[in-house]
C-alpha cells in the first residue's frame, strides 16, 4: 500500500502504465513511464507524462480544483480517481456536469444529454464512471457479434481487485471476480484464477508482494497492494457505477473512443 504521505505521481504511474503499455491511452513512451515506476524517481518529466493522459488528467484536475487541493497529483486526488475516497462526493454534480459539458458535448452531439443522465444518477469522477458511463464499450454489450469483446474490455479496463494465491518470476496468480453480462445487466461473476504481471525483470511497482495480499489490477498488471479501507472504497464505487449502468440510464455508446 502507498501511504498517505507517498508521492501521488508514483501512484498514478502504477495505474496508468498498464493501458499505456498496450498503446490504448497516454503518450507513446510507455518505457519511460515504466522506468519512473521502477526507479521511484519523480521529476517534471513524470508530471508532463501524466498530463499526456487525455482521459485521466482532466478528472484529476476536476477533483483537485473542486476540493481546494492545488496539485492534481496529490496522493489523495490520485487515489480518489483510481481507487476511491471521500473526495469524490465533495466534487458535486455541478462541477462534474460542467466538466462533462466542456470535454464531451462537441464530441457526442445529440447523445450528450444521455451522458449527463449518468451524472444526475449519482456518478462521480472515479475511473469506473469513465469506464461504465463514458467509454463506448458498454453500448456494444447488446451487439451479439461484439458483446464478448466489449465485456472483456470493460473488465480489463476497470480497476478490479483480487487475492494473490502464488508468485512465480514476474507474475502473480490472483483470484478475482470478472464482470458478467446476462443479456441485460452487468454484474460481478464467480471468482476465477488469473495470471497478472507485477514486475519486469524482477523490478515492479509493489515491493515485497506476498501470497495473501489483496491487490488492485488494471488490464494484466498488479497495480498496488490494497488496505482494507481502499478495498471497500473500490468495491463501493464500482458497485455504484455498475448500478447506474444497469438502471435504465440510456447512455449506451455516448462517447467515441475516448482516452482512459
Amino acid at each position: 500500500m502507498v501511504s498517505d504521505a507517498a508521492n501521488g505521481a508514483q501512484l498514478f504511474v502504477r495505474y496508468a502504465y498498464p493501458p499505456n503499455a498496450r498503446g490504448s491511452c497516454g503518450p507513446p513512451d510507455s518505457d519511460a513511464l515504466l522506468h519512473y515506476g521502477q526507479s521511484g524517481v519523480t521529476d517534471p518529466g513524470l508530471r508532463e507524462l501524466a498530463k499526456g493522459f487525455a482521459g485521466a488528467w482532466p478528472y484529476l484536475e476536476l477533483i483537485a480544483g473542486s476540493t481546494g487541493i492545488p496539485d492534481p497529483l496529490d496522493h489523495r486526488v490520485v487515489e480518489a480517481y483510481w481507487v476511491g475516497n471521500a473526495l469524490l462526493d465533495a466534487v458535486g454534480v455541478r462541477h462534474l456536469g460542467d466538466s462533462m459539458e466542456e470535454r464531451f458535448r462537441a464530441r457526442t452531439g445529440w447523445q450528450f444529454p444521455h451522458l449527463i443522465e449518468g451524472v444526475l444518477a449519482g456518478g462521480v469522477p472515479h475511473h469506473s464512471f469513465h469506464v461504465f458511463e463514458i467509454y463506448p464499450w458498454t453500448g456494444l454489450l447488446g451487439d451479439d457479434r461484439r458483446h464478448a469483446t466489449a465485456l472483456n474490455v470493460l473488465d480489463r479496463c476497470r480497476i478490479r481487485w483480487g487475492e494473490v494465491l502464488a508468485l512465480a518470476g514476474d507474475e502473480a496468480v490472483v483470484r478475482s471476480r470478472p464482470l458478467a453480462w446476462d443479456g441485460s445487466a452487468l454484474s460481478l461473476g464467480p471468482a476465477v484464477v488469473e495470471t497478472a504481471r507485477y514486475a519486469v525483470d524482477g523490478t515492479g511497482f509493489v515491493a515485497d508482494l506476498s501470497v495473501g495480499d489483496v491487490v488492485s489490477l488494471h488490464w494484466d498488471w498488479v497495480c498496488d497492494r490494497l488496505a482494507p479501507y481502499q478495498l471497500r472504497q473500490l468495491q463501493h464505487f464500482t458497485a455504484r457505477h455498475l448500478k447506474i449502468a444497469n438502471t435504465g440510464v440510456e447512455h449506451r455508446g455516448t462517447a467515441i473512443a475516448l482516452e482512459k
